[in-house]
């Protein structure tokens, strides 16, 4: 089994990606759904019980996320009780799979949590920063100000780029992209 990591910093794509994987067969899970799915357990409700990010008793995404990356310490505390959990869940997803020839994770933050260890093959989805900016401002809603912040709380896509096995461009067309992604798992 060949485990793919697809990496890639806020709004580049990844979740095109996913898809056009997903549409041609491939196993394809999302680190960023397993986040979500692991919020409300008791350890993130005790940290964060003092913060008003809750709505009827459960965590509010949107309300913690403004929190943490405006609070580079509660981003730390929140990171250190849900990134273990994360690293669990793929470890998860993999023995699930393991019939498998190739298994995909989508997994933004996998430079920044050191999960490299866990993949055969990184594939790295970049995008020129002011069209993630525009993605961020249009599809989110967020403002200039704090699309900013959010594409500011990752490391750098060229970073990241030179620790990738292979870099797609997501600068064009579906139809390009579809093309680049195909073809670097054949």
């Amino acid at each position: 089994m060949i485990k793919y990591a697809i990496t890639g910093n806020i709004a580049c794509g990844k979740s095109t990606a996913e898809k056009i994987l997903s549409d041609n067969g491939y196993k394809v899970t999302d680190s960023d759904i397993i986040a979500h799915g692991l919020l409300d357990c008791e350890e993130i409700h005790t940290a964060f019980k003092d913060f008003d990010v809750f709505d009827d008793k459960k965590i509010s995404r949107e309300k913690l996320g403004r929190l943490v990356f405006k609070n580079e310490e509660l981003k730390k505390r929140l990171e250190k009780i849900i990134h273990p959990k994360i690293r669990s869940e793929i470890l998860n997803f993999f023995d699930q799979n393991n019939t498998e020839k190739k298994l995909f994770i989508s997994i933004p933050l996998l430079f920044e949590t050191n999960m490299e260890d866990l993949f055969d093959k990184i594939i790295m989805i970049y995008t020129d920063d002011e069209i993630r900016l525009q993605r961020l401002i249009s599809r989110n809603g967020y403002t200039e100000e704090y699309a900013k912040i959010r594409m500011s709380c990752q490391m750098n896509q060229d970073e990241k780029a030179q620790k990738s096995d292979i870099v797609i461009y997501n600068n064009s067309t579906f139809e390009e992209l579809k093309k680049q992604i195909l073809m670097s798992v054949e």
